[in-house]
């Protein structure tokens, strides 16, 4: 393997002015990506009232069978927006392709929360919700390329793990608060309010932060052009046989957290639809697991930083696949605020911790100059054909079998295919190139 990696072109390390910048541009890029997340996914939070809005159908299930496959829409021009936003963060550097991006889920959510129900201006309400969700899909997916390498460049040698790893707790972070806003709601209103209207002021309160989000972002420092210094750390040569293994094995593990992570997602419908709980309990359910999820992700990349990438990777992962049945088997019968509460926790938890590993492996496995368009190509088309169809699939796979146990088949085949893809990832962490340069000095 040492073969197929290069020295030739070594990332770039802060001096001492820049590291007082660190703290500062990890903030900003992880608060706009909570910001771009939360509102692309407060959808998937209220499917059932967006679906019943906009979608009115005799057949409960239809409806929410449209509305889901209008939030999957919005993964069909994720890698438009990858390809596009990728690039330009190649190019012109990464926070101008942060800034586009953000400014486009501006307009977006703002659509979205104000367009009148089917009732009021007939079809022209679906195919306006179906536009904005378009618009997100590829303002999000110019997103988590840019983002994760900008928290790869800005950050130390020896401590980008935890800094990668603000991009998957971001994400659980945006979860968290979409599962509390729902939380609130359903706490604080009636259920004909909540699907009137408690869902809009969900969306809503995402985008009056949306300001201060752009203000955010314009004043980043940008690394893509800062000056090179010497670091000990390897990547492949751009376009060699080891980066296209990197990337090949990255769309699979990608796939298969895509999987994972959206039908954790959809806990909340599917502890409403399936389990018939309470809303403040399906609601707490994915408040609870999301937390988890955040110290979980700042875990994982902590981790990585000591141990290196791949044990933090594998050992997690083969833990939470002998977990994903017992546990679902447990929700399934007990149907218990303890069964949804804690062992969905400990899933997230134990679930959560190897994709952060990944995704600094996968950002230090890339040459710098593709980083931001491989990197947002990849986890855009696994996004978009597995993140996309995820919740229909469930849906489906328990309309058609009548078990409660559908999501966790499905887990179960993901999380075995993103094992598999990690037992044949290299090595990147710097700590182990180290190692080995030392063990080769002349004495």
């Amino acid at each position: 393997m040492a073969t197929q990696f290069t020295q030739e072109k070594p990332d770039s390390v802060l001096d001492a002015a820049d590291q007082r910048l660190t703290s500062r541009a990890v903030l900003g890029a992880t608060i706009g990506n909570i910001l771009e997340f939360y509102d692309f996914g407060t959808y998937g939070f209220f499917a059932i009232q967006i679906g019943q809005a906009f979608f009115p159908a005799s057949d409960p299930f239809a409806s929410l069978m449209l509305s889901l496959s209008t939030f999957g829409a919005g993964f069909v021009t994720r890698p438009i927006g990858a390809i596009v936003l990728g690039s330009y963060s190649d190019r012109a550097g990464r926070r101008p392709a942060m800034t586009a991006s953000f400014a486009m889920m501006s307009v977006a959510i703002l659509l979205l929360a104000i367009t009148p129900s089917y009732e009021t201006i007939g079809i022209a309400a679906p195919l306006l919700v179906i536009f904005a969700r378009l618009v997100q899909g590829f303002a999000l997916g110019g997103e988590v390329g840019p983002t994760t390498a900008y928290l790869m460049e800005v950050a130390p040698t020896e401590g980008r793990g935890l800094a990668v790893s603000f991009q998957p707790a971001s994400q659980q972070i945006a979860a968290t608060a979409g599962a509390l806003v729902g939380e609130i709601l359903s706490l604080t209103m009636t259920s004909e309010a909540l699907n009137a209207y408690g869902w809009r002021i969900a969306l809503l309160l995402g985008a009056a932060t949306l300001p201060f989000g752009l203000w955010l972002r314009s004043t980043l420092p940008e690394t893509l052009h800062r000056p090179k210094a010497p670091a000990l750390v390897i990547q492949p040569v751009g376009r060699s046989p080891a980066a296209r293994r990197i990337m090949s094995l990255g769309f699979v593990i990608l796939a298969s957290c895509t999987i994972i992570t959206y039908v954790t997602g959809y806990m909340t419908t599917y502890a409403l639809n399936t389990l018939h709980v309470s809303a403040p309990l399906a609601f707490g359910t994915a408040l609870v697991s999301n937390t988890i999820g955040i110290a979980a992700a700042l875990l994982g990349g902590w981790l990585a930083d000591r141990a290196g990438r791949l044990h933090i990777m594998i050992w997690p992962q083969v833990t939470a696949l002998l977990m994903t049945y017992p546990v679902f088997l447990w929700i399934a019968e007990s149907r218990s605020a303890l069964a949804l509460l804690g062992g969905l926790g400990a899933l997230t938890l134990i679930g959560t911790i190897p994709y952060s590993a990944f995704y600094v492996s996968m950002a230090e496995g890339l040459p710098k100059n593709i980083r931001g368009r491989a990197f947002a190509t990849i986890y855009a088309f696994a996004i978009a054909i597995f993140g996309g169809t995820a919740q229909p699939v469930v849906t489906w796979l328990i309309h058609l079998s009548g078990s409660a146990l559908a999501p966790a088949w499905y887990m179960l085949v993901a999380g075995a295919a993103g094992l598999f893809a990690m037992l044949m990832m290299p090595e990147t962490a710097p700590l182990k190139f180290r190692a080995r340069r030392t063990s080769k000095s002349p004495p």
